[in-house]
């Protein structure tokens, strides 16, 4: 029989998981669709390889996160990776040779904003393995 406190905790596993798939679901739906501007021709920068290294890690990306989804630990592992490349390829855009708009008047430190949600969704996916286990 749980205790009281287990009882009333019961819903956090749920609610995690709720969190992670909105989350996530954001987050492809975002790169897909980036990949689907990629494909019809309006690129983010001029440059060919930076484009293609940028859809292939976007869809990285999106796989990753679908393997999070199903609560597959080596999908975080993915995600991070897949993450800060395309983070690493924001900063080769500002500070190399690459010509993109979106580097125009930011702060290099602007970049980092993009692990703020991986940063929740992973804290809630080992939350979640904590709480369940």
């Amino acid at each position: 029989m749980q205790t009281d406190f287990a009882q009333k905790q019961a819903w956090l596993p749920m609610a995690l998981r709720i969190l992670i798939l909105m989350l996530a679901g954001l987050l492809v739906f975002y790169h897909l669709t980036m990949i689907y501007e990629f494909w019809a021709g309006q690129s983010l920068s001029a440059d060919g390889t930076y484009n293609a290294v940028q859809a292939a890690l976007r869809l990285l990306i999106a796989g990753s996160l679908t393997i999070v989804v199903l609560g597959k630990r080596a999908g975080l592992w993915m995600m991070w990776i897949s993450i800060g490349g395309l983070v690493a390829t924001q900063y080769w855009a500002h500070f190399g040779g690459v010509h993109a708009d979106f580097t125009v008047g930011r702060h290099p430190l602007s970049y980092l904003k993009g692990f703020i949600i991986p940063s929740i969704i992973t804290a809630a996916f080992l939350m979640r393995l904590r709480i369940t286990s």
